[in-house]
């Protein structure tokens, strides 16, 4: 059986989120912003998953940063969509607090991982 990894799942969901806000927001006819979005919102939980199969403890480090800026670029677009009135406040509040849990996620990781080093 399968180990619960926290920060894989939650950004595995934060994925198919942004998958589905993608695919509305194109209904939308808006291109620009939410392929920005599509592209680093599904990288942060490619990134969890490559650091978990790094190759020493300084490439895990390194591909957990790449998925904290990954994350922050994420939040970043869902706030310009937001203010641009491409989302309404309740989507908007829902998928932006997922974002927030997995920033703050990684940079708890992230801390730990560099105090032990």
């Amino acid at each position: 059986m399968a180990r619960e990894n926290a920060i894989l799942d939650k950004s595995k969901a934060f994925a198919l989120r942004i998958i589905k806000l993608y695919k509305y927001l194109c209904g939308k006819n808006e291109y620009v912003l939410s392929k920005q979005l599509l592209r680093c919102g599904t990288s942060i939980g490619a990134n969890v998953k490559e650091a978990i199969r790094g190759q020493s403890k300084a490439d895990f480090y390194a591909k957990l940063n790449i998925s904290l800026k990954e994350a922050s670029e994420a939040e970043y677009w869902l706030e310009l969509l937001f203010e641009s009135d491409y989302m309404d406040k309740p989507a908007f509040d829902g998928i932006h607090a997922d974002c927030q849990e997995i920033i703050k996620l990684l940079v708890s990781i992230t801390k730990t991982q560099k105090n032990n080093s």
